[in-house]
């Protein structure tokens, strides 16, 4: 019965070894035995094959965006260069660009990096490769930057805090292409209770109705106010018509016991104060 293959022990020739695959080849890291005993395939000390191809590198942008990310998370922000901050701003936005010559575009086209995440949307939108992610993107920081700046007024009499006020306003308004009211409504310790746009004009006149600021002043509770408007062409220098309309408002406001701090004109990189003037 064992001896149709002339060894005893062995078995039928053509039949498969054990651990032998379909095709009749060894699969890797298999067992089988034989009459000298249990063998593994491959024998020790040879090399296995990889599991899979190699991965290839990471794009060169790919590899750029690490070592930035890396730099920020370990120098922090002021290791970046302005081109390389908006860059990193415009990643999650744009995972599958190469946001370097976009970055650099903004740059080139607003003036440096406050101009660029200020610019007017339509403008933005111009700017190749952006989109309407990218231009969210850098809305949502400015947004973000006027959020940290003004919570650093709330609390506050804003008085004896005129130095962050002037920062808080300056980011706001200086670079607006047209002008823009904002009243700064304040409660009896002078502490911010609203800062709200009354008025958006043209590039040299924005029209302002006192009765309206007095009306908000009332429903806020409010018992004072300071005005404040930019002037596009950067030169703050108060015109006629400026002076005229903060009397216009003092005069309103006092009727109801509403004290007018201040009037404030909001140019690029420079403030006046209408009081400070005498104007007020």
């Amino acid at each position: 019965m064992g001896e149709a293959s002339g060894r005893k022990g062995l078995p039928d020739k053509g039949l498969p070894r054990k651990g032998l695959s379909d095709a009749g080849l060894l699969q890797p890291g298999l067992s089988f035995e034989s009459p000298l005993g249990t063998a593994a395939w491959p024998p020790a000390g040879t090399a296995r094959p990889l599991p899979g191809p190699v991965p290839e590198a990471p794009p060169g942008h790919l590899g750029h965006r690490a070592r930035m990310r890396q730099r920020l998370l370990t120098a922090g922000p002021t290791a970046l260069l302005d081109h390389e901050l908006l860059e990193m701003m415009l990643f999650v936005a744009l995972p599958r660009r190469d946001t370097k010559p976009i970055a650099r575009a903004l740059l080139a086209r607003f003036g440096g990096f406050a101009g660029a995440i200020a610019a007017p949307l339509p403008e933005l939108l111009q700017v190749e490769g952006l989109g309407e992610a990218g231009a969210a993107a850098l809305k949502t920081v400015q947004a973000a930057a006027l959020r940290l700046a003004g919570a650093e007024l709330h609390g506050r009499d804003l008085l004896d805090s005129w130095d962050r006020l002037s920062a808080y306003l300056a980011a706001s308004l200086s670079r607006e292409r047209v002008e823009h009211l904002h009243v700064l409504y304040l409660d009896t310790r002078n502490r911010l209770i609203a800062d709200e746009a009354q008025a958006r004009g043209t590039v040299n006149h924005t029209p302002v109705y006192p009765r309206e600021v007095v009306k908000r002043a009332l429903e806020l509770q409010a018992t004072a106010m300071i005005l404040v408007h930019n002037h596009p062409s950067g030169d703050p220098t108060p015109s006629r018509a400026d002076i005229e309309m903060t009397a216009e408002v003092k005069a309103a406001a006092g009727v109801f016991g509403i004290l007018l701090h201040d009037h404030l004109i909001i140019g690029n990189g420079r403030q006046v104060s209408l009081r400070r003037e005498g104007l007020l």
